[in-house]
């Protein structure tokens, strides 16, 4: 079993001078000396150094206290999650799956090694509380790969305490500094060992790989307006792919979040999905859809999957919420437990089957196209046109299909026809919202007001969909509960109270539309 801490420090650079006396931090009141602890660690990664370019660290390690497995995932500067594993010969496979978004069908296999002599310390409170650890680690790296060498340098580490205040790091901070020391400039041991122990670049490599300038090189004409910061979308094509880019990063980092139940994990991979698939959908113009339309495909399967979870989700807080208004008069039978159970087993159920859809071929290869289209983007022609008016005719569009959609549902009389409708109008007004959200760093303020417009409308027809979700739940409930002997009267008022809801979001549909449609300049 894998156990995960908090892991909150600061690293120092350290010269032969050793650690600076510290008497006299406030807060301070005694170091105990914990002796010279040896220890040994191998890190792990691909042969092209995934993990390593994602800030994460893999690694097992023996000596010291907490020999075994340890996986860190970046959180802020200084601050990473540390996930334990019991010390094996090969990577846990608790580990292996969080890294696997990252990793996918490659190798893992030791990159680097470090052997550090840690000359460790407690920093302890006037009551003896440990407020921090302090630690001169002497440190030997070995490449293990490739054409790599060796390093050799002296660092101070200073980790504070579980539940300990970050302050106190603040005055060992102003200590250290004082005294001449100086924060160090890689954020850890692995990525200091990296750069210093990559192989020497040769020369004639170099020579033969640059191109030869056409023209002698003159000076640079004087520009008469600041030049754009590297890496800012110029063209229609740009903002798509900037917003795609961001989306794929967002489901390869909250992978590992949602296996490990992290709350609204499964919510936040659903949208990225969802938005991937909406902006393959709605800039057909930027993107050729013989590409993406195939992705889109994907796309919508691992958004179903994960629905499972997270729609299992939702209704259980909206029932047990609901239910928790009720008197206790009105409550009959064990409509509670029931509910509890109910909840629980759908979501054990379900997170399982989510976690094996991580795992599954089909979802590790959708990463890999994500990857491979954004490498070579399959751009159209109108990609290299002006994005204000290239994005803005592509949002516009789906804007009219919402208000389509809209005076459909409310044409229709009150029942499945117009629940249908609403669903639908419900799904055009996501899209348009992500439309409008990938849009919106090129068209600005009428980008972000019918965003904000889009997730008013979202929430409101949002209600009525999940209103149709609990009273179908709430039927099946009520045939197992009368088949058990129980009271149904229960269910039965629940479910009255969600028509209602229901009845409430259809009156206040025409005033939403009509505020929608007079804030929007599309």
């Amino acid at each position: 079993m894998a156990d995960t801490k908090r892991e909150v420090e600061r690293k120092y650079e350290s010269g032969d001078s050793g650690l600076p006396d510290l008497t006299g931090v406030p807060g301070l009141e005694s170091i105990v000396d914990r002796g010279v602890a040896h220890l040994d660690a191998l890190y792990y990664d691909t042969a092209d150094e995934r993990l390593a370019a994602a800030s994460l660290t893999l690694r097992r390690r023996t000596g010291g206290s907490d020999a075994g497995w340890h996986l860190k995932f970046p959180v802020a500067p200084g601050v990473r999650d540390e996930i334990h594993a019991p010390l094996s010969d090969t990577v846990p496979e608790s580990l292996a799956r969080l890294v696997r978004s990252r990793v996918r069908h490659a190798e893992l296999s030791p990159v680097v090694r470090l052997r550090s002599d840690r000359d460790l310390r407690h920093l302890l409170d006037g009551a003896g509380r440990l407020l921090a650890e302090i630690s001169v680690d002497t440190v030997h790296a070995e490449r293990l790969t490739g054409e790599g060498g060796t390093a050799r340098w002296t660092e101070i580490e200073v980790e504070l305490a579980d539940d300990g205040d970050p302050a106190f790091l603040d005055k060992i901070d102003k200590r250290l500094r004082k005294a001449g020391v100086r924060p160090s400039k890689s954020p850890s041991k692995l990525a200091r060992a990296l750069a210093e122990t990559a192989p020497p670049v040769k020369a004639h490599l170099i020579e033969e790989s640059a191109p030869a300038p056409a023209i002698a090189p003159t000076a640079a004409p004087k520009r008469k307006h600041r030049t754009r910061p590297v890496g800012t979308p110029v063209t229609a094509g740009d903002h798509v792919l900037a917003y795609v880019r961001a989306q794929r990063d967002a489901l390869v980092e909250l992978d590992p979040a949602v296996r490990q139940g992290v709350p609204d994990s499964v919510h936040r991979m659903r949208v990225a999905t969802r938005r991937l698939r909406s902006t393959f959908r709605s800039f057909r113009s930027v993107l050729d859809r013989k590409t993406t339309d195939p992705i889109g495909v994907d796309l919508k399967w691992l958004a179903a999957e994960l629905g499972l979870e997270r729609d299992q989700e939702v209704l259980a807080e909206r029932l047990l919420s609901a239910l928790d208004e009720l008197p206790d008069s009105l409550v009959h039978g064990p409509v509670h437990d029931r509910l509890t159970t109910w909840a629980e087993a759908g979501h054990s159920g379900a997170h399982s089957e989510v976690t094996a859809v991580l795992d599954s071929r089909r979802y590790l290869t959708l990463l890999d196209t994500l990857d491979t289209l954004l490498a070579d983007p399959p751009l159209r022609k109108k990609a290299a046109g002006d994005p204000d008016k290239v994005l803005a005719k592509a949002v516009s569009k789906d804007l009219a299909k919402v208000a389509a959609l809209v005076a459909r549902a409310r044409d229709l009389p009150p029942g499945h026809d117009r629940d249908v409708a609403l669903h639908e109008a419900r799904k055009k007004t996501k899209r348009t919202r992500y439309a409008a959200e990938a849009a919106g760093p090129a068209l600005k303020a009428p980008a972000k007001d019918l965003v904000k417009s889009m997730k008013e409308l979202q929430s409101l027809l949002g209600d009525h969909q999940d209103s149709i979700m609990a009273r179908r739940t709430l039927r099946e409930l009520s045939a197992v509960a009368h088949a058990a002997g129980e009271s149904a009267f229960t269910y039965g008022l629940l479910h009255g109270h969600e028509e209602r809801r229901a009845e409430i979001v259809e009156a206040a549909l025409p005033e939403t539309w009509t505020s929608v449609r007079k804030s929007t300049d599309f």
